[in-house]
C-alpha cells in the first residue's frame, strides 16, 4: 500500500499536533502560538487545472477559494493555470512544476497501475462518471436496444462506459457500428453521420439544445450499473507526503469555494467567466449545475463534499478490469487518501474557522 499506512499515522498525528502544543506550553507561549497560527505565513504553490478555463466544478473550487480569498485564509498564494493538453498537467506535477491537478478517477487508477506514476486523489469531486451518449430526441433511438445496427461514436478508444451500456442491454460492440469520432463537434449527430454520439455530459448536451436547436436524449453508464467516477483532485504522493499540512489547506480551501459556489451560484459563474473570458454565461451555468448535481451522492450526503471510499475506487477498479481499461489489478488504497478530508469536515467542515 506504498506509504498510505505512513500517511495515515502521520495525518493523525497532524491533527492531534495543535492540541499537544497547547497543552504542552506556558499562557505566554500558548497567545504566541495562537497568534501566529492565526496568521500563517504565505506559501506560493501552482493548481493546474486539467483542460481550458471553464466550469468543471474542481476548477470552479478553485477559481472561487483565489478570488473569495479563501485560499489566503489558508496561507497559500495560489496561481492557478491550464493545462494545454496531452497530459502537460500530469506532468508538470510528477516533475514538481504544479502541486495540484484534476484527474478523472479512472484515468488516476490507469496511472497508478503504471510503475512510476504516483498520483493519489485526495478528494472526489464528481461522484459519477463524466462520459455519456446522446441521440436526437426525434430519431426514435430511445433506448440502447434500438442502437443495433446504428453508428455509435466514440472518442479515441472504446471506453468501458459504452461496453457497459451494451452489456446491460444484451449487446456487443458486434450489434452496432462502431466509429471514433475523435472530437469532432456534434454536427455529426445532427447532420446524421452518427446515430449515437460522445459527450461530456456536463458540456455537449447543452450545446446540442441551445446552439444547434436539437433536443436529446441522454445515456449513462451509471443508469444501466457500471459503478462510474469524475474528477478528483489530485497531488503526487512524494508532495503529500512531505506536504501534508500545505494539502490539507489547499482542500480545505478548495472544498469552501465548491460550497460557496454552490450556494452562490450566479455570482460563481461571474468568477468563472473572469478565467473563461469569451465563453456564454448560460453554458457556463449549465455546467456548474450539471456538475454541482454530480457532486452529491448517498456518500457525500453522509460525509461531505468530496469523500470517497474503497467501495467506490473497487466497484470502478473491477468495471475497468472487466472491459479491458485495467491491464492487471492494482491496490485501490494507493490511489485515493481521504485523511485530510476526515480531518477537514471532523474539525467543523471547510468554511469553519
Amino acid at each position: 500500500m506504498r506509504t498510505i499506512a505512513f500517511l495515515r499515522s502521520f495525518a493523525l498525528l497532524f491533527a492531534t499536533l495543535p492540541l499537544l502544543f497547547l497543552l504542552g506550553c506556558g499562557e505566554e507561549e500558548t497567545e504566541q502560538a495562537a497568534s501566529t497560527s492565526s496568521t500563517p505565513a504565505i506559501e506560493n504553490v501552482t493548481f493546474m487545472a486539467g483542460f481550458k478555463a471553464q466550469a468543471n466544478l474542481p476548477f470552479v473550487g478553485a477559481y472561487v477559494a483565489k478570488e473569495k480569498g479563501f485560499f489566503r485564509e489558508e496561507g497559500l498564494e495560489v496561481e492557478i493555470q491550464h493545462s494545454t493538453g496531452g497530459g502537460q498537467h500530469v506532468q508538470l506535477l510528477l516533475s514538481g512544476d504544479v502541486q495540484f491537478t484534476t484527474a478523472d478517477a479512472a484515468n488516476v487508477l490507469q496511472r497508478v497501475a503504471d510503475p512510476g506514476i504516483p498520483l493519489v486523489a485526495v478528494a472526489l469531486i464528481g461522484q459519477t462518471g463524466q462520459q455519456g451518449w446522446v441521440t436526437l430526441a426525434d430519431s426514435g433511438l430511445d433506448d440502447p436496444k434500438d442502437w443495433a445496427g446504428k453508428t455509435v461514436g466514440y472518442r479515441g478508444t472504446v471506453p468501458p462506459d459504452l461496453l457497459a451500456i451494451l452489456k446491460a442491454n444484451g449487446m456487443t460492440l458486434d450489434d452496432v457500428n462502431e466509429v471514433n469520432v475523435g472530437y469532432q463537434p456534434p454536427q455529426l449527430l445532427v447532420e446524421g453521420r452518427v446515430d449515437v454520439y460522445p459527450v461530456f455530459l456536463s458540456n455537449e448536451p447543452d450545446i446540442i439544445r441551445r446552439k444547434l436547436g436539437k433536443e436529446v436524449n441522454v445515456f449513462r453508464a451509471s443508469d444501466y450499473g457500471m459503478p462510474t467516477l469524475g474528477l478528483t483532485y489530485v497531488t503526487s504522493e512524494g508532495y503529500m507526503r512531505e506536504h501534508p499540512e500545505t494539502v490539507e489547506r489547499f482542500l480545505r480551501a478548495a472544498l469552501r469555494g465548491i460550497e460557496w459556489a454552490r450556494d452562490n451560484r450566479d455570482e460563481a459563474v461571474d468568477i468563472v467567466l473572469k478565467y473563461a473570458s469569451g465563453e456564454e454565461r448560460e453554458h457556463q451555468r449549465f455546467m456548474l449545475d450539471a456538475e454541482l448535481e454530480a457532486a452529491d451522492s448517498d456518500v457525500t450526503a453522509q460525509h461531505g463534499i468530496g469523500w470517497q471510499t474503497e467501495e467506490q475506487w473497487q466497484g470502478l477498479h473491477d468495471a475497468l478490469i472487466e472491459y479491458g481499461a485495467l491491464a492487471e489489478p492494482v491496490d485501490v488504497n494507493a490511489a485515493f487518501y481521504n485523511e485530510f478530508l476526515r480531518v477537514i469536515y471532523e474539525s467543523g467542515g471547510p468554511g469553519s474557522p
